[in-house]
């Protein structure tokens, strides 16, 4: 995008800046279908008066909000040229980005362009990317560390990211085989007492693995990878007493993990492998009196070499935008009152809060 000069009006105090959009970027890529997104920035920018005469757009208001719209447009050029088409989603979190840059709230050395193209993933016509800062990072700690822990709310893209680099990985042949569990706290994980064999068993507590496997891999590919034992999808309990090489692993739902089976699971580390764990500790389903082990490992693996923690929050929900809304609101209830999940926090037989 070619820009004019910033011109300032000092009679009014107010600054103007012009964009000129390529000819080979159609403006409804730009502005959106229905001038979608235009509305998007308009309703971001309340003090600015954006006008647009053909392939020219307009800024005027004053200068520090006009010059986070002339790079909101610098931004949604480059990630244009890439081919990837802008959402009112992903204007939404560029926006938010350039303002958290802005006001000095985060050490923001990406650019809204480098986050919203970074690749992680094609299958099947579509393209798994980050969507937000914050899971960019997790995805760039998940590359630079043995050790990774995604933390955070539902919907935040904690086990689909990890997922998609465990497929990454297999098909670029850094490991050999990826290994998925999740502990079957509904079960008690006495899976003995459940009818059928072990896949039929199991299959409750693990159907969200196999939904983001179906998405990442030709569903047809699928029962024979996991045949080849190239594909396990295992509850906790069956890595007891294993030492796992050149695997991606992942534990999801780490959070309903006690600290007995979080210490068991991260030594089963072996040699040339990955380990991602996944959870949300405000979404604990142990029973009451025991500890979360995803609560008590962030103190005691703190600082440790090679074991790197990624916090996600409200601001990375990439479902319906209510979600966010929705744990924040929670988050606020228990900070009043004192409670978890809106329910007061039970005691166990200890007399200890918490889990």
């Amino acid at each position: 995008m070619t820009q004019t000069p910033t011109a300032h009006t000092p009679a009014q105090g107010k600054a103007r800046a012009r964009f000129t959009v390529p000819a080979a970027h159609p403006m409804v890529t730009v502005l959106g279908s229905g001038d979608s997104l235009l509305r998007v920035i308009e309703k971001a920018f309340p003090a600015v008066d954006i006008h647009v005469r053909g392939n020219e757009i307009s800024a005027v208001g004053d200068a520090p909000e006009v010059a986070l719209v002339q790079r909101l447009f610098d931004e949604m050029m480059l990630v244009l040229r890439t081919g990837q088409p802008m959402t009112e989603d992903a204007v939404e979190r560029s926006i938010a980005m350039l303002r958290a840059s802005e006001n000095g709230k985060d050490d923001v050395q990406e650019t809204p362009a480098e986050v919203l193209t970074q690749n992680i993933l094609s299958s099947r016509g579509r393209t798994i990317r980050p969507k937000t800062l914050n899971q960019k990072r997790y995805v760039d700690a998940i590359d630079k560390h043995t050790i990774v822990f995604g933390i955070g709310p539902a919907g935040t893209g904690k086990t689909y990211l990890a997922m998609a680099k465990a497929v990454q990985a297999l098909q670029s042949k850094q490991v050999n085989r990826i290994i998925l569990t999740r502990p079957a706290v509904e079960a008690g994980e006495r899976l003995g007492f459940l009818p059928g064999t072990l896949y039929e068993k199991i299959d409750p507590y693990l159907r969200p693995l196999y939904d983001a496997l179906h998405d990442m891999l030709d569903p047809d590919s699928i029962p024979r990878l996991m045949a080849a034992g190239t594909i396990e999808v295992a509850p906790l309990a069956y890595m007891r007493g294993r030492t796992l090489n050149d695997a991606f692993i992942i534990l999801d739902e780490a959070q309903n993990t006690s600290p007995e089976q979080m210490k068991m699971f991260l030594t089963r580390l072996g040699f040339d492998s990955k380990i991602v764990i996944t959870g949300d500790v405000t979404q604990v389903d142990l029973p009451d009196g025991t500890k979360s082990g995803l609560r008590q490992v962030q103190e005691i693996l703190d600082g440790v070499e090679d074991v790197h923690f990624s916090r996600l929050s409200s601001q990375d929900v990439v479902r319906h935008k209510l979600v966010g809304r929705i744990v924040d609101a929670y988050e606020q209830y228990d900070s009043e009152h004192g409670t978890q999940n809106g329910s007061h926090r039970s005691r166990g037989r200890s007399g200890h809060k918490g889990k």
